[in-house]
Protein backbone atom coordinates (compact mmCIF):
# COMPACT_ATOMS: atom_id res chain seq x y z
CA UNK A 1 0.00 0.00 0.00
CA UNK A 2 1.39 2.95 -1.05
CA UNK A 3 -0.68 6.07 1.18
CA UNK A 4 0.92 9.35 2.52
CA UNK A 5 -0.96 11.96 4.88
CA UNK A 6 0.89 14.83 5.90
CA UNK A 7 -0.51 18.27 7.63
CA UNK A 8 1.34 21.29 7.45
CA UNK A 9 1.59 24.75 5.87
CA UNK A 10 2.07 25.93 2.24
CA UNK A 11 5.52 27.74 1.69
CA UNK A 12 4.42 29.53 -1.52
CA UNK A 13 1.29 29.82 -3.44
CA UNK A 14 0.60 27.25 -5.69
CA UNK A 15 2.17 26.75 -8.76
CA UNK A 16 0.11 26.10 -11.57
CA UNK A 17 0.32 24.81 -14.93
CA UNK A 18 -2.57 25.30 -17.53
CA UNK A 19 -3.06 23.02 -20.30
CA UNK A 20 -4.49 24.03 -24.18
CA UNK A 21 -8.01 24.89 -22.84
CA UNK A 22 -6.68 27.48 -20.23
CA UNK A 23 -8.22 24.98 -17.18
CA UNK A 24 -5.69 23.84 -14.41
CA UNK A 25 -4.09 21.06 -14.99
CA UNK A 26 -1.31 20.50 -12.53
CA UNK A 27 -0.60 22.45 -9.60
CA UNK A 28 2.95 22.09 -7.63
CA UNK A 29 3.35 23.13 -3.66
CA UNK A 30 5.64 22.70 -0.78
CA UNK A 31 4.13 21.74 2.59
CA UNK A 32 6.22 22.72 5.69
CA UNK A 33 5.80 19.42 7.81
CA UNK A 34 7.16 19.51 11.40
CA UNK A 35 8.73 16.45 13.01
CA UNK A 36 9.31 16.63 16.50
CA UNK A 37 12.29 14.44 18.31
CA UNK A 38 12.29 13.86 22.42
CA UNK A 39 15.81 15.03 22.57
CA UNK A 40 16.38 17.57 19.95
CA UNK A 41 13.55 19.63 19.85
CA UNK A 42 11.53 19.87 16.28
CA UNK A 43 12.62 19.76 13.07
CA UNK A 44 10.89 20.75 9.83
CA UNK A 45 10.31 18.57 6.23
CA UNK A 46 9.92 20.44 3.26
CA UNK A 47 7.52 17.99 1.25
CA UNK A 48 6.91 18.60 -2.66
CA UNK A 49 3.09 17.64 -3.78
CA UNK A 50 1.95 17.72 -7.04
CA UNK A 51 -2.01 18.33 -7.46
CA UNK A 52 -4.24 16.97 -10.96
CA UNK A 53 -7.00 18.12 -12.58
CA UNK A 54 -9.86 18.96 -10.19
CA UNK A 55 -7.24 19.07 -7.28
CA UNK A 56 -5.26 21.64 -9.24
CA UNK A 57 -8.03 24.18 -9.66
CA UNK A 58 -8.86 23.88 -5.90
CA UNK A 59 -5.19 24.45 -5.21
CA UNK A 60 -5.08 27.56 -7.45
CA UNK A 61 -8.66 29.05 -6.34
CA UNK A 62 -8.31 28.23 -2.43
CA UNK A 63 -4.60 27.49 -0.96
CA UNK A 64 -2.47 30.09 -0.01
CA UNK A 65 0.99 30.36 1.31
CA UNK A 66 0.81 30.14 5.01
CA UNK A 67 -2.45 27.95 5.37
CA UNK A 68 -2.12 24.82 7.09
CA UNK A 69 -3.73 21.98 5.11
CA UNK A 70 -4.41 18.40 5.26
CA UNK A 71 -3.08 16.17 2.52
CA UNK A 72 -3.67 12.80 1.59
CA UNK A 73 -1.60 11.26 -1.68
CA UNK A 74 0.69 8.54 -2.49
CA UNK A 75 4.49 8.95 -2.51
CA UNK A 76 6.00 8.66 -6.43
CA UNK A 77 9.66 8.78 -7.18
CA UNK A 78 11.03 9.89 -10.91
CA UNK A 79 14.05 11.08 -12.20
CA UNK A 80 15.40 13.15 -15.14
CA UNK A 81 18.66 14.36 -16.54
CA UNK A 82 19.68 18.05 -16.42
CA UNK A 83 21.10 20.88 -18.43
CA UNK A 84 24.74 19.53 -17.30
CA UNK A 85 24.00 16.30 -17.87
CA UNK A 86 23.50 15.07 -14.11
CA UNK A 87 20.59 12.59 -13.47
CA UNK A 88 18.29 13.96 -10.65
CA UNK A 89 16.18 11.97 -8.47
CA UNK A 90 12.79 13.14 -7.44
CA UNK A 91 10.03 12.11 -4.53
CA UNK A 92 6.28 13.55 -4.73
CA UNK A 93 3.09 13.55 -3.32
CA UNK A 94 1.01 12.81 -5.59
CA UNK A 95 -2.50 14.66 -4.49
CA UNK A 96 -5.49 12.28 -3.69
CA UNK A 97 -7.76 14.64 -1.35
CA UNK A 98 -6.28 18.30 0.19
CA UNK A 99 -7.92 20.09 2.74
CA UNK A 100 -8.08 23.13 5.13
CA UNK A 101 -6.65 22.27 8.86
CA UNK A 102 -7.37 25.61 10.98
CA UNK A 103 -10.57 27.74 10.54
CA UNK A 104 -11.22 31.08 8.42
CA UNK A 105 -10.77 32.77 11.70
CA UNK A 106 -7.64 31.20 12.43
CA UNK A 107 -6.72 32.29 8.63
CA UNK A 108 -7.55 35.84 9.08
CA UNK A 109 -6.41 36.32 13.09
CA UNK A 110 -3.05 35.03 11.96
CA UNK A 111 -2.69 37.72 9.02
CA UNK A 112 -3.88 40.45 10.64
CA UNK A 113 -0.97 39.37 13.18
CA UNK A 114 1.85 39.33 10.60
CA UNK A 115 0.63 43.13 9.75
CA UNK A 116 1.00 44.33 13.36
CA UNK A 117 4.32 46.54 13.04
CA UNK A 118 6.69 45.28 15.91
CA UNK A 119 7.49 46.91 18.80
Amino acid sequence: MNKVILMGRLTADPEVRRGNGESSVAARYTLAVGRSYKKEGEDTDFISCVAFQKGAGFAEKYLKRGMRILVTGRLQTGSYVNKEGKKIYTTDVVVHEQEFAESREDVQRRNREEELPFC
